[in-house]
């Protein structure tokens, strides 16, 4: 749901007279909800000369701290009392990437709380209606194309700059599982193309996402890989799942399991992969899918989660050896959702 024409002027109107503008993400980003949010954070000071924070409810991960503007991100969890200042004065918040304020955690609250005009920008479907403008597209691969496209409609895309179109770049490469996701389109290759145009260094961003790993990190997956993969040939489907005691032995920190989840899809005919972990607010799950096997509607029925339909997120509040076998016995009792 794009807003029309008169709300689009409302809209302008409404960020050309802003003050003080908030952009939030969801708890723990990744590559899309921090390059969405670092990219309009840059369009913002590079038109408007206005105050601009981009608060993050969680930390997020070190192959992320390169992005420019990194240095003025303010985490909440380390920030509360100066975020719950900046929300106050604000005129504007965007909250990016994320359409229910529990998924900013405590931020979300205050997000309510405010008297601040409200703007979404995000793909994921089923948004709350809490705001008063909606910037929502839930064919787009990522929120940083639908921030490239209201800087587009609004007629700035002058103001995409290195800066701009390297935020935008690293979240459709990086929600995009580097251009290879089945909502990959046309469109999206040729944003891509339009940003190296503008100055993206595309393998400079793909080094820093994908080959930053730690020795420790690589032998951690290498770990996950041996022996916490469970795979069960009948399903085509693989799980990992770890503790928090797994994770510390290999010192893993915030971002170190991004893209774990996806190994069990390279075995051939696989058609889901759940990866399970404990974090010290409790266990989460990651899906993927392909195909028509909704892990966006099964999450949200049985783990309290939701995404996407062949990318959800979950959690659950057993243990993760008694979350697996609940997962397991779900899998079997809905094996329908395997049939073509």
């Amino acid at each position: 749901m794009m807003v029309e024409v008169e709300e689009m002027q409302a809209f302008t109107d409404t960020l050309a007279s802003a003050k003080n503008i908030v952009i939030i993400n969801h708890r723990k980003p990744d590559g899309d909800a921090m390059g969405s949010c670092l990219a309009l954070y840059h369009y913002f000071l590079k038109k408007y000369h206005t105050n601009v924070t981009l608060i993050t409810p969680t930390d997020y991960p070190e192959f992320l701290w390169w992005l420019p503007g990194n240095d003025k991100v303010l985490n909440f969890e380390t920030n509360e009392s100066k975020a719950a200042s900046l929300l106050n004065k604000a005129d504007l918040i965007f909250c990016v990437d994320f359409n229910r304020p529990h998924r900013a955690e405590k931020l979300g609250e205050l997000i309510l709380a405010s008297k601040a005009a409200k703007i979404l920008v995000d793909h994921h479907p089923d948004p709350e209606e809490v705001f008063d403008f909606y910037f929502h597209d839930v064919e787009a691969t990522s929120a940083s194309e639908i921030v490239y496209d209201l800087i587009k409609r609004i007629g700035d895309e002058n103001y995409i700059d290195k800066d701009v179109a390297t935020c935008i770049y690293t979240g459709l490469m990086t929600d995009t599982d580097n251009f290879r996701i089945p909502n990959t389109t046309s469109k999206s290759h040729l944003i891509a193309a339009d940003l190296i145009d503008r100055g993206v260094e595309n393998a400079e961003i793909y080094s820093n996402v994908y080959e930053s790993f730690s020795e420790s990190r690589l032998r951690f997956f290498g770990y996950c890989l041996t022996e916490k993969m469970e795979y069960l040939t009948d399903i085509k489907t693989g799980i990992i799942a770890i503790r928090r005691e797994d994770a510390h032995n290999f010192n893993i920190k915030t971002g170190d399991t991004e893209g774990l989840v996806n190994y069990p899809m390279k075995i051939k005919g696989t058609r889901l992969s759940i990866f399970i972990t404990e974090r010290a607010d409790g266990v989460k799950l990651s899906f993927r899918s392909k195909g028509n096997i909704d892990v966006n509607e099964f999450a949200k029925e049985y783990f309290n989660g939701g995404g996407h339909k062949n990318a959800a997120g979950g959690s659950s509040k057993l243990s993760v050896s008694e979350t697996k076998k609940r997962l397991i016995d779900l899998l079997y009792k809905n094996k329908y959702l395997f049939n073509e």
